[in-house]
């Protein structure tokens, strides 16, 4: 595949770095904003390129040549658009690996980990293929004498998508498959962090035949994004990250006018009931806590362990964090690690300092990843699987998200004190319990406050056709993401009342409201 993410340098400071830049109807376009960031190989610590940071002019020019790609796609048949999205499916599965390397080096997420990711935007990809039954409208024949009322279900125009660095890639495709399939364009805004996944995804759209401006790729920051939020031709916003931000988008966006898909952090609990398989929950617990290096909003950051099972659970979960390994996620000698570093180091001090909360505010550090290094990548941003005692839920490091290798342990005395910790959250995006109960289960799903949940499952993220959503803090509206909501959510519906006269009859004059014989 030819390589998209190259353009040359935007300014001194790159040096001899290549420039990431924009994707503006259907190449790369060079940005002369005189603004860039650095992007590193997580594993390394080192810059491995520049991205380029977009002035209001680049703005501009990405929302007008999405607007010209939405007045040709949008007139493309049924059939023709599903051809493209076919051909699309077809060309990620067969190169898949390609991407899945790209969110390696810019991630630090291990090979495996990126390629499930891209697996499970591929579900959404391949849900979108069947489109035309999601938009299809319905049809009412002599609804009155005479009268016909159907439904059209119609693109949006414009949307925005803005995503995440923990997902460059299945975020993205949780939204811009059904755009796309609808007939809608589409710009993308990806994290300065990871921006090299959209570009190699706009290329193989191009290669799948989609029209130029179609799929738009928009690099920058704060500036790129309220230029999405604020430009009256961009009709939605798709976003995913951090609860403040998603609060901002969700606020801005709809104050001027447009549909919005906010959704926010996380802070998951896994309760724990005394009839679990420990061994079970132990594997799932590390699974869930530590798999990507914990940057995951589905991630499990908070064991509730019903007593008397702690202490014996605490146990089989450091003994299996002792043999985890740390490294650079693109694989090496001794094969594939089982996790990698964190996005940055600014992020892993971050993390740090929430460790060192914890620690002041009287937990008990099982296992400290504080000042973990990995051989021969001694600069690399890393930061060991970290298991936590007795915090107390009091702690902002109890409270708040930390998104990192972090999981904390809280003893409870009953499955109701385990619920009612749950419930007086903040956030409520996902959820488990881990019981051999039945009748629990059933209970817990009813009465838990929480979008999303797991029964024996960690991370209960729904598969492509329900939808992924939270509650509370974690979402914003109503709008979730991809599923049947999807299709909802990039349509609008026009319903149409229609009468053909016979040219036998004629009602005559009637000034009343209309009213159904």
């Amino acid at each position: 595949m030819t390589n998209v993410t190259e353009a040359p340098a935007a300014d001194a400071s790159a040096g001899t770095l290549p420039v990431l830049s924009h994707w503006i109807d259907g190449a790369i376009r060079e940005s002369h904003s005189g603004r860039t960031a650095p992007v590193f190989n997580p594993a390394t610590g080192r810059e491995s390129a520049r991205v380029a940071l977009a002035d209001q002019a680049e703005i501009d020019e990405a929302i007008a040549s999405a607007q010209r790609g939405f007045e040709l796609w949008s007139s493309y048949s049924i059939a023709k658009r599903q051809t493209v999205l076919f051909a699309f499916r077809e060309l990620l599965n067969a190169r898949k690996t390609e991407l899945a390397a790209i969110i390696t080096a810019e991630h630090g997420k291990v090979l495996s980990d990126a390629m499930g990711e891209i697996l499970r935007g591929q579900e959404v990809v391949e849900l979108a293929t069947g489109f035309p039954h999601l938009i299809k409208g319905a049809y009412s024949e002599n609804a009155s004498t005479g009268i016909d009322v159907y439904s059209l279900k119609q693109p949006l125009g414009v949307v925005g998508i803005i995503s995440p660095f923990n997902f460059p890639a299945m975020v993205p495709m949780w939204f811009f498959p059904i755009a796309i399939a609808a007939g809608n364009s589409v710009v993308v805004k990806p994290s300065e962090k990871d921006p090299s996944a959209s570009l190699w995804l706009a290329q193989l759209w191009k290669e799948a035949g989609l029209p130029d401006g179609v799929f738009t790729v928009l690099q920058g920051d704060k500036l790129a994004v309220d230029g999405l939020l604020n430009s009256p031709v961009v009709q939605s916003i798709s976003f995913v990250g951090s609860t403040p931000i998603a609060q901002y988008i969700y606020e801005t966006a709809a104050r001027n006018g447009k549909r919005v898909q906010a959704l926010g952090g996380a802070k998951n609990h896994m309760l724990v009931l005394p009839d679990a398989d420990l061994d079970l929950v132990a594997d799932q617990a590390i699974n869930a806590g530590y798999g990507a290096a914990g940057e995951r909003c589905m991630a499990i950051s908070v064991v509730l362990a019903v007593e008397p099972i702690a202490d014996e659970l605490i146990e089989k979960i450091a003994e299996r964090i002792g043999r985890l390994r740390i490294g650079n996620g693109a694989g090496g000698a001794n094969g594939e690690p089982d996790m990698g570093p964190l996005i940055t180091g600014v992020h892993r001090d971050k993390v740090s300092s929430y460790v060192d909360i914890a620690e002041a505010d009287g937990a008990t550090i099982v296992v400290d990843g504080r000042g973990f290094t990995v051989d021969g990548h001694e600069d690399g941003f890393w930061f060991g699987p970290t298991l936590i005692d007795k915090i107390p839920t009091t702690s902002r490091a109890y409270q708040e998200e930390i998104f990192g290798p972090v999981l904390e342990i809280v003893r409870v005395e009953s499955y109701q004190e385990g619920v009612e910790l749950i419930n007086s959250g903040a956030f409520g995006n996902g959820t488990a319990i881990f019981t051999n109960d039945g009748g629990a289960a059933r209970r817990f799903q009813n009465e838990v406050q929480v979008g999303m949940i797991g029964i024996n499952v960690p991370i209960p993220v729904p598969v492509a056709y329900h939808s992924f959503g939270g509650w509370k803090a974690s979402l914003f509206g109503d709008a979730k993401a991809y599923g049947v909501h999807g299709f909802d959510f990039f349509t609008r519906e026009k319903a149409i009342t229609s009468r053909w006269l016979d040219p036998a009859t004629h009602g005559g004059i009637n000034l009343g409201f209309p009213q159904n014989n």
